[in-house]
């Protein structure tokens, strides 16, 4: 089992930067696939980024690309989501997860979620 807790979500002006956290325990995230997806209200699910195990690869939704960035700290047991050039329709509240494979869809394992609002 792995739990996950987000942190770093809050309150920012379009244009503005986050980044949030994502620490796990239970079990070391170097034997899974990071990811980060996002649920707006009356929204679907939506991912965002993955990276894998080593953090070599990265890949991310067509969204957010070159605005957000994943990254992965294995020997903190911490995932990463840096947010730049926010807007608001980037308001929702955001997911880590850990998977054993590398999926846009799934992941076995979710966080809590933490709340992001952009102000226009």
């Amino acid at each position: 089992q792995v739990q996950l807790v987000e942190s770093g979500g809050g309150l920012v002006q379009a244009g503005g930067s986050l980044r949030l956290s994502c620490a796990a325990s239970g079990r070391t995230i170097s034997s899974y696939v990071m990811g980060w997806f996002r649920q707006a209200p009356g929204k679907e699910r939506e991912f965002l980024a993955l990276i894998s195990w080593s953090g070599g690869r990265t890949g991310y939704a067509d969204s957010v690309k070159g605005r957000f960035t994943i990254s992965r700290d294995n020997a903190k047991n911490t995932v990463y989501l840096q947010m730049n050039s926010l807007k608001p329709e980037d308001t929702a509240i955001y997911y880590c997860t850990a998977a054993r494979l590398w999926r846009t869809n799934e992941a076995d394992y979710w966080g809590q979620g933490t709340q992001v609002t952009i102000s226009s």
